[in-house]
């Protein structure tokens, strides 16, 4: 064997062994992300039409361990159970930030539209368009509710009808306790009555809000804020 040979032999290995590492991550980033997206797409897609997801993650390789830096998801409908969209929640909590709109939602047995819902880190929100229809045909025969105010975190309410084993009208506040989104009376009488509306270990409530637009006095804006845990 001549001088040298052996070093030039090793060093044409190790390009040869660098290069095929570059094509890998090459094809790597240009394929996973819309492996990925693909996924998420026929995830979401057993609860309604997905329109279209996009997905960014550098280096790509990290989707194999289901983080992304981020992922954009449009989407015409979707039917599903608070708990269903707490799971899916959970499931993405790899991505740092989530932009996803959809044009209508039917939420457990809430009807909403123009839903849009952010996550930036652990950080949650989101907001929806409701009707006064919708409110009615989600509540219990005979139950009324309507809006009096929202500030703080909190949104009080004057519901009319059976609340809380009472037949009368009751101003009741929604809010954030310990996680979990509650409602409660604002009576002295009744304060030791809560009803829970939604609790999961994984989504931890901050605050509340709803407001009248302003172009429709019948239909409402909602605000969540939360975050995972």
């Amino acid at each position: 064997m001549r001088r040298g040979s052996g070093p030039r032999r090793i060093g044409l290995i190790a390009l040869l062994v660098a290069g095929g590492a570059v094509l890998l991550l090459g094809l790597a980033q240009l394929f996973l992300p819309r492996i990925a997206a693909n996924r998420i797409s026929s995830r979401l897609g057993r609860y309604g039409t997905v329109e279209s997801v996009s997905v960014k993650a550098w280096p790509a390789v990290r989707l194999l361990w289901g983080n992304a830096d981020s992922v954009t998801v449009r989407v015409r409908s979707l039917k599903l159970s608070p708990a269903q969209t707490a799971k899916l929640i959970w499931e993405a909590r790899g991505f740092g930030r989530i932009a996803m709109s959809a044009a209508s939602v039917r939420e457990g047995p809430l009807r909403l539209s123009e839903v849009s819902f952010r996550k930036r880190g652990q950080a949650l929100t989101a907001q929806a368009r409701i009707t006064a229809a919708d409110v009615r045909s989600a509540l219990p025969e005979g139950l009324e509710v309507q809006l009096l105010s929202s500030e703080a975190g909190e949104v009080e309410v004057k519901a009319t009808g059976g609340l809380f084993g009472v037949r009368a009208s009751v101003d009741a506040v929604a809010a954030a306790s310990s996680g979990k989104l509650v409602v409660r009376p604002v009576a002295a009488l009744l304060s030791g009555l809560q009803l829970t509306l939604f609790s999961d270990p994984h989504v931890y409530v901050q605050a509340v809000g709803a407001s009248v637009e302003p172009a429709e006095p019948s239909s409402y804006r909602l605000t969540m804020m939360a975050s995972l845990r």
